[in-house]
């Protein structure tokens, strides 16, 4: 049976605090201060990993300490994935090392195409990416932003091919949208709000600013699941 949770159930889940579902799993990322802590941090979580067989996606960088959680095998969040949060966190905590949620988003690359099949190829050659279900490219080693091809009917003559999804906490999205505003951005379509906005800049190239999935009560299909 299967252990798979919604995003709902993993941020009401105890131990989650940390993290926020952004796009393609759970993220949080962590202040380290200096490489040496967040090495010692990463050895930590590594251990913590391989003793629970489940193992997080990590990025040590000079001062700071990004981790994803998602489970490959149900495509998805699963009971495996809080259990390793709040060990993380527990950890991170241990170690007097602070989250910062605010900091944590997931970005994608959407690309508008007529003929599916004859753009896919192109982008997956070009990128050295694999696909992903129907419409989706992903860097194999998982640290581009996924590129997904957007089928539609016919071109669009009132805007661009190429936009920027952009994930970003619920808590998160009101300061975002604000800011961008106040940067001379503008709402193009405000019609699926608050699941996203579509913004476009002073030039008219568009990005949807989105808070999914991270309070979402929907899960996927068994079938819709992807690696």
């Amino acid at each position: 049976m299967s252990d798979r949770v919604s995003p709902k159930q993993f941020r009401q889940a105890e131990g989650t605090d940390d993290w926020r579902v952004v796009g393609d799993g759970a993220r949080a990322n962590f202040t380290t201060g200096d490489f040496a802590t967040g090495a010692a941090f990463v050895a930590e979580i590594a251990r913590a990993a391989d003793a629970a067989d489940h193992h997080p996606d990590v990025d040590l960088r000079y001062g700071s300490v990004m981790v994803r959680l998602i489970s490959h095998d149900v495509g998805d969040l699963s009971e495996r994935d809080i259990a390793m949060a709040s060990r993380i966190s527990q950890i991170a905590r241990r170690l007097g090392i602070d989250a910062t949620p605010g900091t944590v988003q997931s970005i994608q690359i959407a690309i508008d195409a007529v003929d599916l099949d004859a753009v896919l190829p192109f982008w997956e050659a070009v990128l050295a990416y694999k696909r992903r279900g129907g419409e989706d490219l992903a860097d194999p080693i998982a640290v581009g932003p996924n590129v997904w091809i957007q089928q539609i009917d016919a071109p669009r003559s009132e805007r661009n091919t190429m936009h920027a999804d952009v994930y970003v906490p619920r808590d998160q999205v009101d300061a975002r949208l604000e800011a961008a505003l106040t940067a001379g951005g503008r709402v193009v379509n405000d019609e699926y709000a608050p699941d996203y906005w579509t913004l476009a800049d002073p030039e008219g190239n568009e990005v949807d600013l989105a808070p999914w999935r991270d309070d979402s009560p929907w899960q996927p299909d068994e079938d819709a699941a992807t690696h």
